[in-house]
């Protein structure tokens, strides 16, 4: 039980794959502009991490290993197919939003990354803890961004109007450069914090 809770800490704190790892950038950048689209894009990224996952641990002792990659590529299609396919079923508005971004799950690095580094390394229970940790950190770091740049950018949260009229919108932080503004400063804050931990840790 210790263990799966050190993995979960490792994804959400430690090893959030956006904030710490810097992986996800790109989905990161374009679909933070807004929190439904954040949860959207990590509901399904957080599915696809935990049943690729899963089925590479499974199969890890399977997959020859000249051809690993490509396998874990083709597992991780399979998967992305099935969610894009649910979240368009059930979730229209969220796919159009998200647009080309949700089949491109297949080729986001924090999926490719765990299955390389964790999951073919690993137990099926603990590859899976990995995926549910990786998928809600990437998840949490996109709801943040997200937060911070749809209410300061338009006033607004879900699309609906939270700040007065009266109250002065940052909209740089709705185009591209806001996105790495806004990025910049909250692994600049996430790293004060570690350190903080790290010298807490060091000092006791």
């Amino acid at each position: 039980m210790k263990r799966y809770l050190s993995i979960l800490k490792d994804g959400l704190i430690r090893q959030n794959p956006v904030f710490v790892l810097l992986l996800g950038m790109c989905p990161t950048m374009a679909t933070s502009t807004s929190l439904s689209n954040a949860i959207g894009m990590g509901f399904a990224a957080t599915l696809v991490l935990i049943c690729s996952n899963l089925f590479i641990s499974l199969l890890r002792k399977i997959i020859p290993d000249k051809i690993r990659i490509a396998s874990y590529v083709i597992v991780i299609a399979g998967f992305v197919t099935l969610v894009e396919m649910l979240v368009t079923a059930y979730f229209p508005d969220i796919a159009e939003s998200l647009g080309v971004f949700l089949p491109l799950i297949v080729v986001n690095c924090i999926i490719l990354a765990r299955a390389e580094a964790f999951a073919s390394k690993n137990t099926p229970m603990a590859a899976l803890a990995d995926g549910l940790s990786m998928g809600l950190g990437f998840t949490l770091a996109l709801c943040v961004m997200s937060f911070i740049r749809e209410l300061l950018g338009s006033g607004a949260l879900l699309g609906n109007t939270v700040l007065p009229e009266g109250f002065p919108r940052t909209l740089i932080l709705t185009s591209p450069p806001g996105g790495f503004l806004t990025l910049g400063c909250v692994i600049a804050l996430m790293q004060f914090i570690l350190r903080k931990q790290k010298g807490k840790g060091a000092a006791s």
